[in-house]
């Protein structure tokens, strides 16, 4: 039986260079829930000082796709390929559907974000000035926003997600695990000890280490004329899933450049 493959897309960014995309992702690119992205400034009112801080949470989105499925990937080339690890790793897994969750989970992260000015100064401190009860974060309006597209692009999605074993229907255990993703460990629905260390991929409430924050510190410092020293991609091939307490964790060691 011929297995069916549906043509990508290729975004030439500029940290990361030519990046790959999944057809699934491109058609979320594609919407304009994610479109409208382009118009909001990744840093707000900080090009007023720093004429290049022009980037958007457009771009910011497809960098933090592309670093969180990398990352999956080597901790899966990881475990097959190192022996120290085969001990530590036999009880757990990841497959392709767990990669293109982590993908997606990574694209659109940042729906929500940035409804008021100067973004998340916005969430961080005028939504509780005005309503001290609430409790609201962006992730809760990224996670609205990704029930939108899955809801209102359902047959497109669902038709093209299906090639890759995906079901994005409502109340579908796949559906459910990206935004859990995208909320973190903490907040997640679903409860399996096999994939907690997946959670900490997009937004690692644990050691704040994540895809979303390499990203950042990258494009944000390259837009600004900064330097920094951060080894991302050396700390991507030597993170390493181990043992820790009930559950796994990401680990990164200490020559890994992470500082």
């Amino acid at each position: 039986m011929e297995t069916r493959t549906l043509p990508g897309k290729i975004f030439n960014d500029p940290i990361w260079g030519p990046i790959k995309m999944n057809p699934v992702c491109v058609k979320i690119i594609d919407t304009p829930e994610f479109q409208r992205l382009r118009f909001i400034k990744q840093l707000g009112g900080c090009s007023f000082v720093y004429p290049g801080a022009c980037h958007t949470r457009f771009e910011h989105s497809i960098g933090t796709c592309y670093l969180a499925g990398l990352l999956v990937r080597t901790l899966k080339a990881n475990m097959s390929t190192d022996p120290e690890y085969k001990n530590i790793n036999e009880d757990i897994s990841i497959d392709e559907k767990d990669i293109l969750c982590v993908e997606i989970a990574g694209l659109c992260h940042d729906l929500g974000t940035c409804h008021g000015a100067f973004s998340h100064l916005f969430d961080l401190m005028f939504i509780p000035r005005i309503n001290r009860k609430s409790k609201w974060k962006h992730e809760e309006a990224s996670i609205q926003m990704l029930d939108r597209i899955f809801d209102q692009n359902m047959h497109d999605l669902q038709e093209c997600a299906e090639i890759y074993g995906l079901d994005l229907q409502k109340n579908s255990k796949h559906r459910q695990f990206i935004k859990d993703l995208i909320k973190g460990k903490k907040d997640r629905k679903q409860k399996d000890a096999k994939k907690d260390f997946l959670y900490e991929i997009v937004a690692n409430e644990e050691n704040k280490i994540d895809v979303d924050k390499w990203d950042y510190f990258s494009r944000d410092c390259h837009m600004l004329g900064l330097k920094h020293d951060f080894q991302i991609m050396r700390s991507i091939m030597l993170a390493r899933v181990i043992k820790y307490k009930r559950g796994h964790r990401i680990s990164f060691p200490k020559k890994a450049g992470l500082l």
